[in-house]
């Protein structure tokens, strides 16, 4: 099949100004399976975004779950970009008509102090350029029709990326066991997801580093300043209009987000 980046790129961006979801993008507009096509993608959209005026603060990572991995028949995270207008304060009303079919997630944010330009980074290295670390919210999102995304339907639409909300009370990465520290995601006093740092590839810290070779391979690395939103510790959870959401990790302390009730735009 013949694969067509700009026509994938462009069905994406018509889902997010149309609040339409498009069908997915595998087997019609990328061939299946066919990673590299999708990142491209995702880098025209990226290259959208700085020319509108938008700020690169950081990354996402996804697909840190084995179980996850293994259902998309692939072994290895993704990534996505986070720009400055995704940044929601903590405990701030998310309007609901921004987001198609969000979800959400609680996860470990890392806030680089150094940069991180070599691919061969140790485990040394990545601990003496983390300057903090933050509990966050990461409101997932898909472009595709009912979530019924691949490998490379994700990583196309920027790793499903949506929001995300970062906690104020920042901790250093010497006082937190990241691999046991535990983490539960409440609405209404009710736990909706439950897990630990070791649901994210053993230790989120080996998604940091993952992604640290990974982007200084590309020859675009992390750089001080940049955010990082290292991968679930447990299940996400589709939003429900209205809800309030909290998430507590072990450690780390919390942070929460609410959402609108209307739905529609």
């Amino acid at each position: 099949m013949t694969v067509d980046i700009e026509a994938a790129s462009r069905e994406l961006e018509l889902a997010r100004d149309g609040a339409k979801p498009c069908p997915p993008l595998r087997g019609r507009l990328l061939p299946e399976g066919d990673i590299e096509s999708a990142y491209q993608v995702q880098q025209v959209h990226t290259r959208q975004r700085l020319d509108a005026g938008r700020r690169r603060v950081g990354a996402k990572i996804g697909l840190t779950s084995r179980a996850v991995q293994e259902s998309f028949g692939v072994f290895q995270p993704d990534f996505g970009v986070l720009f400055d207008d995704m940044a929601v304060p903590d405990g701030a009303e998310v309007p609901t008509s921004r987001l198609l079919q969000p979800r959400v997630e609680a996860e470990v944010a890392f806030v680089l102090g150094a940069d991180l330009p070599d691919e061969r980074v140790t485990t040394a290295d990545l601990i003496g350029a983390v300057d903090h670390l933050l509990p966050a919210i990461e409101i997932v999102d898909s472009r595709i029709a009912g979530w019924d995304i691949s490998i490379v339907d994700t990583v196309a639409d920027n790793a499903s990326s949506g929001l995300f909300v970062l906690g104020t009370s920042p901790r250093r990465l010497r006082d937190v066991d990241l691999r046991l520290c535990g983490m539960v995601l409440e609405s209404a006093g009710e736990p909706v997801s439950v897990g630990a740092g070791a649901a994210c590839l053993g230790n989120p810290l080996h998604a940091l580093e993952w992604l640290a070779r990974t982007l200084a391979r590309s020859g675009d690395p992390l750089r001080a300043g940049d955010v990082v939103l290292s991968g679930a510790l447990g299940p996400m959870v589709p939003v429900t209009p209205g809800a309030a959401y909290e998430a507590r990790i072990s450690g780390l302390g919390s942070v929460r987000t609410c959402f609108s009730k209307e739905a529609d735009r």
